[in-house]
């Protein structure tokens, strides 16, 4: 949101940490220089009744206060990281909040038991499609298409195979039930410079933040 205007659809998840709370998406969710996205605050969805998924409501996050951002980003060797946190602070919840949050346990602390071609699934708003009676997300099938734990480019991130759209970055990427773990965070496709718009399909291919990062960003 900017004043009054909405801009886009995205998807983020709570991370909790010492106590604290902290909401999680992609970077360019909250500022993007190349095409100017610049919001002020966020509008986000939550659950008020864990009896009844229907029963939701709003609320509004503030991104920036007296021009200073409120939200935290990372920089790497290779340069920005496509992932921020935004603290949210439980005395502004709503009383009746019912949070299921991820924490530093959720994480892959072994990363060389993920292999190229583990499934995952990446949960959010495709272009903000979702359900809109429960105010549910919707979760795509996706398996690991580069060598995990190996930065991808040299980039902090790793590639993913799933058909995605705009409004799931930010979206957690978590492994199978086998697992239980998340240890990504999906920000954006990924194409080829030379493709042919005409005779050549999308890659459909996606970059996934290593989630590591996280710990950075709430310490």
């Amino acid at each position: 949101m900017h004043g009054d205007a909405k801009l886009t659809n995205a998807t983020a998840f709570f991370f909790e940490r010492n106590n604290r709370l902290f909401l999680v998406t992609a970077r360019h969710v909250l500022f993007d220089e190349p095409s100017g996205h610049n919001p002020d605050r966020l509008l986000i969805e939550l659950h008020t009744d864990p009896e009844n998924v229907a029963d939701s409501s709003l609320m509004s996050v503030p991104l920036y206060h007296q021009e200073q951002r409120l939200w935290r980003e990372a920089v790497d060797s290779s340069g920005i990281v496509d992932i921020a946190v935004v603290e949210l602070f439980r005395e502004k919840l709503p009383a009746n909040l019912h949070v299921h949050a991820f924490s530093e346990a959720s994480l892959v602390d072994e990363l060389k038991k993920i292999e190229v071609g583990t499934p995952v699934l990446i949960v959010g708003f495709p272009l903000g499609f979702h359900d809109t009676l429960h105010h549910l997300p919707v979760a795509r099938q996706a398996v690991i298409a580069s060598a995990f734990g190996i930065r991808f480019q040299g980039h902090g991130y790793f590639l993913t195979d799933a058909q995605m759209h705009r409004g799931s970055s930010g979206a957690p990427v978590v492994a199978r039930p086998a697992t239980q773990k998340t240890g990504r965070v999906h920000t954006t496709r990924m194409d080829v410079a030379n493709r042919d718009v005409v005779q050549d399909e999308r890659l459909n291919l996606n970059c996934a933040w290593y989630a590591d990062v996280i710990l950075t960003l709430t310490e």
